[in-house]
């Protein structure tokens, strides 16, 4: 599972994602560096997502926390922050989802448990280079009724762990090459169920992390400060 995670600034990018999000005519950098930076984004919070639709590619900040278009109320959002990859394209609080409203959430890094000695230990885990890193994902309109005003909420893909954190977690979030960021967004149903198939292992490293990051309330660069070595394949 992914249930925390960070976006902040100075966010960097590898040449070939800045090529691709220049081709998508999408400016994810300038976004988040002119925001105030978020060290611990937990659910019912708001978070950036890069979708596609009428108007071609773009920026939103939406609550994550997936509420179905059909949902009696708003409540059951909170839950549905994850969906598995092996299951989202059947699953009734994703499918709709899935065929049509795919996207990137962009993420610096994210947190981690691991019981050790009986206690929970928190890991960042994140890019070794520092760059920003783009989780697959899916978005939903949800409205209680015609009069209202839309509820917008992401949820986090995610399968099975790589060799850096299959030791901490048996899930980790699905993690986008530049190259697959455009057929996920916009590609037919069976483009985006070939994605999860065609994601190379995401190079990875982690590192213990203050306990801190425990109370999503808490905030601040010291959250994601080395407790320890960097730890990667």
């Amino acid at each position: 599972m992914c249930g925390r995670y960070a976006t902040f600034g100075p966010a960097s990018l590898s040449r070939e994602a800045r090529a691709v999000l220049e081709e998508l005519e999408v400016d994810i950098i300038g976004e988040i560096n002119q925001r105030e930076p978020n060290y611990n984004i937990a659910p019912t919070a708001r978070g950036l997502i890069v979708g596609h639709g009428d108007a071609g590619y773009g920026v939103k900040w939406y609550r994550w926390g997936l509420v179905p278009s059909w949902a009696k109320d708003s409540k059951g959002g909170a839950k549905l922050f994850n969906a598995r990859s092996e299951t989202v394209a059947t699953m009734p609080s994703f499918r709709a989802a899935f065929r049509k409203r795919r996207c990137l959430v962009p993420a610096s890094g994210y947190f981690e448990w691991r019981t050790e000695e009986g206690a929970r230990q928190p890991y960042f885990i994140h890019d070794p280079e520092g760059h920003l890193m783009m989780f697959a994902g899916l978005w939903e309109g949800w409205r209680a009724s015609p009069d209202d005003d839309w509820l917008h909420t992401y949820t986090i893909v995610t399968g099975e762990p790589g060799r850096v954190t299959a030791d901490i977690h048996q899930r980790q979030p699905v993690i986008l090459p530049p190259d697959l960021w455009r057929v996920w967004m916009s590609g037919d149903t069976d483009e985006a169920a070939a994605v999860f198939a065609a994601v190379p292992e995401a190079p990875l490293a982690y590192h213990p992390v203050t306990k801190a990051v425990n109370s999503s309330r808490n905030q601040g660069s010291a959250l994601i400060e080395p407790l320890g070595p960097d730890r990667s394949a």
